[in-house]
Formats: C-alpha cells, sequence, structure tokens
C-alpha cells in the first residue's frame, strides 16, 4: 500500500493497516536500512508519569522525603523561622467572590 508525505511532512496511513494493529494514537518510528519501522505505543498516564521521574533521577527515597514534606504542618506565620527567607508573592491574592448562580442556589436552600 502506498501512504504519501504532505507538504508539512505528515503521514497519512490506510485505515486498513491501523485497523489491523489496533487503536493506538502514537507510533514509535525507527529508520533502519532505510525502512521505516512503525510500532503501535499504548501510552498510559503511568507510564509518562515514570518516564518523567526516570528522567529526573528521582529515587522512591526523593519521593518519600517529598511527601513527607508536603505532608508537615504548616508553621505559624509569626513564629516561624521557616518562612523568614521565603520571597514575598509575585502576585496579589484577591478573595474569590461566589458566582451569582450559586448565591441565589445557596439562598433558596436556606
Amino acid at each position: 500500500m502506498l501512504a504519501k508525505i504532505t507538504a508539512k511532512n505528515q503521514l497519512t496511513l490506510p485505515k486498513s493497516l491501523t485497523q489491523a494493529v489496533g487503536a493506538t494514537e502514537y507510533f514509535d518510528v525507527e529508520a533502519r536500512g532505510g525502512q521505516l519501522i512503525l510500532t503501535p505505543v499504548r501510552i498510559q498516564r503511568g507510564d509518562a508519569v515514570r518516564a518523567k521521574l526516570a528522567e529526573l533521577d528521582l529515587t522512591q527515597d526523593d519521593m518519600a522525603a517529598a511527601v513527607a514534606w508536603a505532608r508537615t504542618p504548616a508553621p505559624n506565620s509569626e513564629s516561624s523561622s521557616a518562612m523568614v527567607n521565603e520571597p514575598a508573592a509575585a502576585y496579589d491574592v484577591m478573595p474569590v467572590k461566589p458566582k451569582k448562580a450559586a448565591a441565589k442556589k445557596a439562598k433558596h436552600k436556606a
């Protein structure tokens, strides 16, 4: 079967071929001996997370330390020495106003 590369370097694969390999959005592409080898890849979110962790060279100990740090209670802002060296926020925090529809629903329930 023939497949044509467009001016934008895109290749459309015949439907019969893509159906033969099953539903997939991604293909691993490899050039070998003057041929292009397409291998279907089923991307899963867990795989993407594991790939990113491997790229960042994070270990299980690093992850455990990060989780432990995130779970520590927030220190009292007046007595905390940990917050002394923190830079000021780069933006102003504005209170969020409730939307009218939500306010009306709350009023009707009361």
